[in-house]
């Protein structure tokens, strides 16, 4: 980009040349807010990188490839807006691949990387898409970035929220109601965030002195209908829950669905937690009391953190725990 270029995305945006200078190189360095500005300004002035010539410069295909279990969810299309967004300032095209959560499948998109299609991977499964033949498997890896579910491999870097101790926090919201009977719908068990929830589920029961009734844990997916066939086989127990700990908001709008559907009100009678604070969590009747994941953030610092990896920059943190939030809506309340 030429200087006269940078000068007036600048002025339009009214920031210095310096934090445009950041938005296109170091996105993580600046808000969402002034990264906007920057692109709106960008679109102003009629500058748009060029994918092309940088390709022809460097060798590069000009895309990156985000390997996601399903697209269509809420929570992962969160996260795709703003690895695009990262990647358009770069001038890089997204390409995502929709795996339905099949190993096979995220080998074919994974060798993208190796047939030159594409520069690097955003990976959000929780299994690495290469057979390794040493202990440190970057040395024979691509440019490869792990967002929000933990491979076990540390030789490159992975972003999430440290789900064992949101968990925790989760379940102590109930238990603070004075919920002691709390049934939870678990995602896939083969994910690390759903391990490590469930975890801490026990982790903070066992803390507050109370016993986990096992069968009050139905094993599921991330899916709206196993929240509701999970809810349904939970109403049949004869240790009826009072609390309902669900892995996902997905899943939790098929539990409230079903629950109200079997003439339980939520949360006079049953109280519904849920996580990820998906973009309709706050306009469920009611509204979603849940775990808040920084999608946005999730998102940003993993584009940014593989176009480090593709300029070829020395990382010093490897893995990256970022924040959550306990959003108390009006899907819980207090035992009566």
């Amino acid at each position: 980009m030429a200087k006269v270029g940078i000068k007036r995305i600048a002025e339009k945006a009214g920031v210095s040349i310096a934090t445009v200078s950041h938005a296109f190189r170091n996105p993580q360095r600046v808000s969402a807010a002034t990264r906007e500005r920057i692109l709106a300004a960008a679109a102003e002035v009629g500058y748009t990188p060029n994918s092309l010539a940088v390709s022809l410069r460097t060798a590069r295909s000009g895309n990156i490839v985000c390997i996601i279990p399903d697209v269509s969810d809420s929570f992962n299309s969160e996260i795709i807006k703003a690895i695009e967004k990262v990647a358009r300032l770069r001038g890089y095209s997204v390409l995502l691949g929709d795996t339905q959560g099949s190993a096979k499948r995220e080998r074919e998109f994974a060798a993208m990387t190796r047939s030159r299609q594409a520069d690097g991977i955003i990976l959000m499964s929780h299994r690495l898409p290469f057979s390794t033949g040493s202990d440190n498997a970057s040395d024979e890896l691509p440019p490869i970035v792990s967002g929000c579910e933990f491979t076990g491999h540390e030789g490159f870097p992975s972003v999430t929220i440290d789900d064992r101790k949101a968990a925790i926090d989760a379940t102590n919201h109930l238990i603070g109601y004075g919920h002691q009977s709390i049934a939870v719908i678990t995602g896939d068990m083969e994910n690390t965030s759903s391990k490590e929830r469930l975890a801490g589920f026990r982790e903070a029961m066992a803390a507050a002195g109370l016993s986990v009734d096992e069968r009050l844990i139905v094993f599921g997916k991330y899916t709206a209908q196993v929240g509701e066939s999970a809810a349904k086989k939970l109403l049949m127990e004869k240790s009826r829950p009072t609390a309902i700990f669900c892995f996902s908001d997905e899943i939790a709008l098929g539990c409230m669905y079903a629950l109200q559907r079997q003439g339980f009100a939520v949360p006079n009678d049953i109280s519904v937690i849920g996580f990820d604070n998906i973009p309709f969590a706050k306009y469920f009747v009611p509204s979603l009391t849940t775990v808040a994941q920084p999608t946005e953030e999730i998102g940003t610092l993993c584009a940014a953190l593989l176009f480090d990896l593709i300029d070829e920059k020395k990382l010093i943190k490897m893995r990256h725990i970022l924040p959550h939030e306990i959003l108390v809506r009006e899907s819980t309340r207090p035992l009566k």
